[in-house]
Formats: C-alpha cells, structure tokens, sequence
C-alpha cells in the first residue's frame, strides 16, 4: 500500500514538473507590417486588376492612372524642341554664309595687299575691305549669342519633359513589397487623386509577436537574443520556430486590458517584440507563445 503512494506521488511530481517545463515565458499576438499604397497622380483609373486576398511581388504593377494628358504635354514640348532645332540650323546656315563671303574677302585682300607693293590699288581699298571682315565676324559673334540663348531654350523644354516623364512613371502604383492585399479602396473607372489610398498591403513573411514580460524577466533577454516561438499545431501540440529579440521597451506599462483579471491587469509589464520568419503558417491578430 505504502509503495503504491510513494509511486502514485512521484509520478505526481513528475508531471507537475514536466507542465512547468512546458510553459512558455510570455503570451502576446502576432503582428504584421501593413502598408498603405496611395495614388501619387490625380486622374481616371485605367486599370486595377488586383484582388483582395491576393499576392503580390514587390514591383509588381497595382494599378495604372490615366496618362493621357502627360503625353499630350509631351507631343507640345517635342514640337517647341522642334521649333527649337530649326532656328538653331537657320542660325548655323546664316552663319556657313558669312565665313564663306569672309573666305571670299580674304582672297581679294591678299590680291589687294600685292597689289599695294605695285602701287596698283589704294589704302583704301585694302581698309574697305579688312572692315568687311571685321562686320562679318562680329555677325558671326551676334548670331552664336543668340544661338547660345536658343539652345537654353532646349534645356528647359528637357527639364520639363523629364517632370512629365516621371509623373507618367508614378501614374503605375507599383507594390513597396512582397505580401497580401488586404484592402482595395477603389476600382477601375473611378477618379482618384494623388494621396488617395488605393490599396492596403501586408508583409507576411516576417512576422512580429508582441509579448509582454515582468521585471524579473527583463534580465534574462536582450535585443538581438534569439527565442524559440510557438504556435498551437492542433491535437499535435505545438509547431515552433526561430525568433530574434528584436525590441525591448524602454518604460513600464501596465499588463494589455485584454488581460481579464483585475489582478493581472494592474501589473507593471514592458513589451518585447520578436520577429520571426513566416512559412505560411502565422497571420495577423494570432496568438503566440515566446521560450526565452
């Protein structure tokens, strides 16, 4: 009889230990990164072939805001760059003109000049002649001016179509990350403005457990520590996984209202937050258990 107890209390013992092995060091509930993706053009929109519930690739195209006016600003900056160009070519042929009559005149003074040692022609055609070519070159001066200031138009006329190319370019929202749509705002058809939420995301490939520990505790972690997560895993128990310390609070708070007991909820807690690499297994709002 007496070995019986004996066998009936250490098998007692030994259970009680193992459940207190079994418990986990803090409670909290997984969290997510969630973005808002808002429109940064105003406009119709030509296409939105999302769905909510669906995935998407970083880069990937949400949405397309119609661009039509930017093209047709664009049709009327390529016409004055047009307008540009030509006046630029009159200018150039103005001024092959000139040099070829200063080419011209050359040939005629050096004629003069030869003339001059034979006493054939005057100082004064030598002179009338050597002023032409000074006029002509000062054309030629006057004219690059002016060209000078054409060709800044071009620059301006470039500055503008690059503005207009990179509103075409954020006229297609494109996701910031790799994750799930959680929320579509809008559909294809309607008007949207820039700053208008289209869409929201959700990063779910790493996840973020936000527990709570006591003061006692708070000395056994730090941030970059790792931790073993779990999760319940149906009538197998529990799937675990890796987690890193990635945030400790600076400040007491006091315990989450969702903690019912009026005892536990006046106790001082700090929060820790662990993040944990998704295999498909966590989502949002579920509970979880941190080992440290």
């Amino acid at each position: 009889m007496k070995s019986g107890l004996v066998i009936f209390i250490t098998t007692a013992l030994l259970a009680g230990c193992s459940d207190k092995n079994d418990e986990a060091d803090a409670y909290g509930n997984f969290e997510a990164t969630e973005v808002m993706v808002s429109a940064e053009t105003s406009g119709r929109i030509l296409s939105f072939d999302v769905t909510k519930g669906s995935g998407i690739r970083e880069g990937d195209a949400i949405a397309l805001i119609d661009t039509t006016l930017f093209y047709l600003q664009k049709g009327e900056i390529d016409a004055g760059m047009k307008s540009v160009r030509t006046r630029i070519s009159s200018i150039n042929a103005q001024n092959d003109i000139l040099i070829q009559q200063i080419s011209n005149i050359k040939i005629n003074i050096t004629r003069i000049e030869n003339m001059l040692r034979n006493d054939a022609a005057t100082q004064k055609q030598y002179d009338d002649l050597t002023g032409q070519v000074a006029v002509l070159e000062k054309q030629i001066l006057a004219n690059n001016t002016q060209k000078a200031s054409i060709e800044s138009e071009t620059d301006v006329f470039l500055s503008k179509k690059a503005i207009l190319n990179e509103q075409i370019r954020r006229s297609i929202v494109r996701s910031p990350l790799n994750g799930i749509i959680l929320e579509k705002y809008a559909e294809a058809g309607e008007l949207t403005a820039a700053g208008k939420p289209l869409v929201k995301i959700s990063d779910l490939s790493l996840m973020k457990l936000k527990v709570y520990v006591s003061g006692t505790q708070l000395g056994n972690i730090k941030t970059g520590a790792s931790c073993t997560v779990r999760i319940d895993d149906g009538k197998k128990g529990y799937a675990t996984f890796p987690g890193i310390i990635s945030y400790i609070s600076g400040k007491a708070e006091f315990t989450p209202k969702i903690i019912q007991t009026k005892e536990e909820r006046v106790t001082l807690v700090y929060a820790v937050t662990i993040d944990i690499r998704n295999d498909g297994s966590m989502k949002s709002g579920m509970p979880g258990e941190a080992i440290f």
